[in-house]
Parts: structure tokens; C-alpha cells; sequence
């Protein structure tokens, strides 16, 4: 038995192997073989070339049994996890599509340009050979405080890992509780701050909030400063905590209202329990952006997670160190291979194409290094042993972290088809934080959910009618599901209108914070600028 699977499962795979190989060689004698609902096979190329598509039909055939028998055979969920990764992995990279010879794109594109796109997809492949990543969008057109991060505000504050941009106003009245936004450090914070029509940032303003915005440090090989030393705790204390206090002081308020995004949420709540732990309360208001705080199921960054890796980075950065972008941006791409990574080989290498300029893509190309310390610290107390949810298993500086003692409003958001954050799993953030809580349930991924500008009137969302305590709702978020109402269109608006509600009186628009914190540089300041190498 292949791989433990039993047998009658396995004769049914068979069956229905041969019998789908026997329904394509029989339209493929008869011409009526049409291209498979694939979009690597189907453009005319293939559909003109009898040979390579009955090889496109035969490798999916082929590659949908394997994924049957993975699905079928007795092992333990583990372990099954993983062999569904690695024979992803496998077919995927074992597609005709990514062969010359097997590629009717490649071939009549080579035949009609005279080779030339030959030589040029050679040429894409030793820049990239160069820069050591796969080129997936023409970043030339792009630059930061240009056309990328243009809303326009200033540097008021910075240290070893942060700098704490507040944004000029833009409405004539503005909220007198300030908005701090936590990024994710993974990533640079202009996720937030594409261009003027999909800027969360510019939206936020609009709304009339007074934004403020942390930039996290890209920390570089030959920094000297202990950079590559900071662990968790410094990036609380330091980051966060740091971020909030100036924010408050800056603009005279007791409190703020704080939002996350992905890891910037997990940090940001992290920061919020040691606040507490410590007798403190600034936050009236929070936002969680398809955060984790719950890394019960982490979706298919499960195969990475084991005692053996967390041992082998504990190890390597043990004396400090850096876990470099290229790692991680390697790693997130192979979570989706055939979008992210062979997409662009048959593209760029064999049909020597030159990518399109995508604002998204090039933000995705600009990774961030992470201190190794930092690393290994939310590796651990994170994905493999889930730490942060227990009531004072985790402790910073002393104090027990404890995210069941946040209290205040949250608006909790999550993306139906996030490959990151399964959105269920941002639903269990519900079942630890214990005040009033809306969710809303984005269309679309990890990016494309959150970045919805209304303007776009694309992706809708779930969510109730009116608020609701979702400590009431049954703990099975497809329950909830069921229960919430589709609405056209972004979510932005929904938060929009429950953070107003949080957000103060409107007071007259001014420069607040000034006497307090002199600018130091515009926006987007020097820390985002700097590249990963």
C-alpha cells in the first residue's frame, strides 16, 4: 500500500485515473480534446498543439491521484500535512508548463521572435540570478515618497527600531483621540500607503482621525548598534509601548485607539497585556487586521513547525543575528508556488517577457530582516508552542502577559481565503479578548482583503447588521458565518463608521504635537527606504 493507503481507497483512485485517462485519449483521437480550467493551459498555444495537451491533461491527472492518495492514507495529521506540502511542492514544479519543450507558448514565441525571446528570457534569468530573488513585477516605475507613501506628514520621533511618522490632517475637523497603525515588521508599513486610491493611511485621514504610523527598522549585516540582539520584548517596549506614548503625549490624550496588521496585531496585543500587567490602560479602542493570537492552526505554515527547527534557530542566533528577507520571502512564496514562483518562469524565463508594474508586487519584493532573537522568540512562543494565549505562560521583563485582560472595543477583521491567517483562526481571537467585539469576514487573501478601497467597489464582506458581542455567538466561526449578512463592497466604511464612535468629539484641525516633538524628516522617512540585501 502506497504510503499506508487502504485498499479499497486506493482501487478507487485507480479507477478513476484510468477511467479519466481514458475519456482524454478518447476526445483526443476523436479532435474534440479541449484545453483543462487551468490558466497555465489555456491559451491557444496549447489547444493548437494535440501532443502537449493531452501532456497538460495527463499531468493534472496525474498530479490530482497523488494528491488522493496523500489525502487517503493512514497517517497520523502531522505527517500528513507535510507529504500534502511536499507533493504540492513537487507537482507543481514537475509542470509541462515550466519546460521548453513541453510549453507551446514558449516554443512558438521563440520561433516567431527568431530566438530573441530565448536570449531575453536568459538575460531575466541572470539579473535575477544577481539580485537572488524571482523578479514578479517591473519595480523601475516606483519610488518611495514619489509615487509610493505620498500622503504627506513627518518623522517625529526615532530610535534603534522604530520611527513614528504623524501624518498631516487632511479633513477641516479631525477626531481628538489619535489612530496609531502597527504595521507588520515582517513587511515595510506602505502596504498601508500604496498610492492616494488604495492608501489605508489617506482613507483613514479622510475619515477625519489623527494618524500616526510606526515604520519599522530594516536592520542590516553591518549595523552596530545591538540591532540584530532585539528580541520580543525589545520590540514591545521599545516599538509599541514607545509608539503609544508619544502618540498620547503628542496630543494630550489619556488614551489612543490603536490597529494592527498580521504580525503588527499579535505585537500590538502583546504590547497592550504588558501595559496592563504594569497597571496601565492606553488604549480605548483596538483593531486586529487578520492577526494571530490564537496560533492553534496556522494553515499550511504548519509544515514548518517542529522542535527540530525552533532548536536549529535557536542555535544560529543564538550570539544575535539576522533572519534575512531573502529567507522569508523565499518561504512565503513557496506557499503558493504556481502563483508566486513558476508563474514567472515560464513568463519571464522561457517566453522573456518583462512583468507588469504592480504597486503590490513591488511592495512584496522590498522585504525586511528580522533580528534572530526576535525571530526565534515568536517562533517558539508562537507557531510551535502557542504561549501567547495562556494566561501568564509568557512573561516580559517579569510581568505575566495576559490577552484575556484586554477589555476594551475591537473590531476584529480577517479574509476569507488568507493562506497566512486562516480566518478561522482569527475568529478564535474572539474566545480570548473579553470586550464588546465586531468581526467582519473579508472576500479575497492575507493582502488583497485588507487593501479594498472603496473607490474600487470590488470584494464584500460578512458581518451583522448591527454590532455584536461575539462572546454570545456558538465557538464554531462557520456558525457565525451562517449567521452574518453579505454586504457589497469594502469593509472599510464599517470600521470607519464603529471607529468614530471610539474616536472623541471633532475638534478644529491643527499640527498637534508639535511643541512636544519637533520633525525630524518628512514622510516616509529614511528607515523604509532602506533595502534588504
Amino acid at each position: 500500500m502506497p504510503w499506508g493507503v487502504p485498499p479499497d481507497l486506493l482501487a478507487t483512485i485507480q479507477a478513476e485515473f484510468a477511467e479519466s485517462w481514458r475519456t482524454v485519449l478518447e476526445q483526443a483521437r476523436s479532435g474534440t480534446l479541449q484545453p483543462p480550467a487551468d490558466r497555465r493551459f489555456s491559451s491557444p498555444a496549447w489547444k493548437d498543439d494535440p501532443t502537449n495537451l493531452v501532456a497538460a491533461h495527463g499531468y493534472l491527472i496525474g498530479a490530482r491521484a497523488m494528491q488522493q492518495m496523500v489525502d487517503a492514507a493512514d497517517i497520523s495529521d502531522f505527517a500528513r500535512k507535510r507529504l500534502q506540502f511536499s507533493v504540492m511542492q513537487w507537482t507543481e514544479a514537475a509542470s509541462p508548463s515550466n519546460f521548453l519543450a513541453s510549453n507551446p507558448d514558449a516554443m512558438r514565441a521563440a520561433i516567431e521572435s527568431g530566438g530573441q525571446t530565448l536570449l531575453r528570457g536568459m538575460e531575466n534569468l541572470m539579473h535575477d540570478m544577481q539580485q537572488g530573488r524571482i523578479t514578479q513585477t517591473d519595480d523601475s516605475g516606483f519610488e518611495l515618497g514619489v509615487n509610493l507613501a505620498t500622503t504627506p506628514g513627518d518623522v517625529v520621533y526615532q530610535n534603534r527600531l522604530i520611527q513614528l511618522i504623524h501624518y498631516h490632517p487632511i479633513a477641516k475637523k479631525i477626531h481628538e483621540r489619535p489612530l496609531l497603525l502597527v504595521p507588520p515588521c515582517i513587511n515595510k508599513y506602505y502596504i498601508l500607503d500604496l498610492q492616494p486610491e488604495n492608501s489605508f493611511v489617506r482613507y483613514a485621514l479622510e475619515q477625519g482621525l489623527d494618524v500616526y504610523l510606526v515604520s519599522w527598522r530594516n536592520p542590516l549585516a553591518g549595523d552596530t548598534d545591538g540591532i540584530d540582539q532585539a528580541d520580543w520584548a525589545d520590540y514591545l517596549n521599545e516599538g509599541v509601548l514607545q509608539a503609544i506614548d508619544i502618540a498620547r503625549k503628542a496630543s494630550g490624550q489619556d488614551q489612543i485607539n490603536a490597529l494592527g496588521f498580521c504580525v503588527g496585531g499579535t505585537l500590538l496585543a502583546s504590547a497592550l497585556a504588558l501595559a496592563h500587567g504594569r497597571g496601565k490602560d492606553p488604549v480605548a479602542a483596538l483593531t486586529l487586521l487578520t492577526s494571530f493570537l490564537d496560533f492553534k492552526n496556522t494553515g499550511v505554515l504548519d509544515v514548518f513547525v517542529d522542535e527540530w527547527h525552533a532548536q536549529s534557530r535557536d542555535r544560529q542566533f543564538v550570539a544575535g543575528g539576522l533572519m534575512t528577507a531573502r529567507e522569508l520571502g523565499t518561504t512565503f512564496s513557496f506557499l503558493r508556488p504556481s502563483e508566486l514562483v513558476w508563474n514567472y518562469v515560464a513568463s519571464n524565463y522561457m517566453q522573456g517577457r518583462q512583468p507588469r508594474a504592480f504597486d503590490l508586487l513591488a511592495w512584496n519584493a522590498d522585504g525586511t530582516n528580522l533580528p534572530g532573537p526576535f525571530f526565534t522568540w515568536y517562533f517558539r512562543n508562537t507557531y510551535l508552542e502557542n504561549n501567547l494565549k495562556q494566561p501568564g505562560k509568557v512573561q516580559i521583563d517579569g510581568v505575566p502577559i495576559d490577552l484575556g485582560s484586554l477589555a476594551m472595543p475591537t473590531y476584529l477583521y480577517a479574509s476569507r481565503d488568507d493562506h497566512i491567517v486562516p480566518w478561522q483562526s482569527a475568529y478564535a481571537s474572539t474566545n480570548i479578548l473579553r470586550g464588546s467585539q465586531r468581526f467582519v469576514l473579508g472576500e479575497s487573501g492575507h493582502i488583497a482583503g485588507v487593501i479594498n478601497p472603496p473607490v474600487k467597489n470590488r470584494r464584500g464582506y460578512w458581518a451583522y447588521d448591527t454590532d455584536h458581542d461575539c462572546r454570545s455567538v456558538p465557538g464554531d466561526p462557520n456558525a457565525w458565518q451562517d449567521g452574518a449578512t453579505h454586504h457589497a463592497g469594502s469593509w472599510w466604511p464599517d470600521w470607519a463608521g464603529w471607529m468614530s464612535e471610539y474616536s472623541g468629539k471633532l475638534v478644529q484641525a491643527g499640527r498637534s504635537g508639535t511643541k512636544h516633538y519637533k520633525p525630524i524628516e518628512p514622510a516616509p522617512g529614511r528607515y523604509v527606504k532602506v533595502r534588504a540585501v
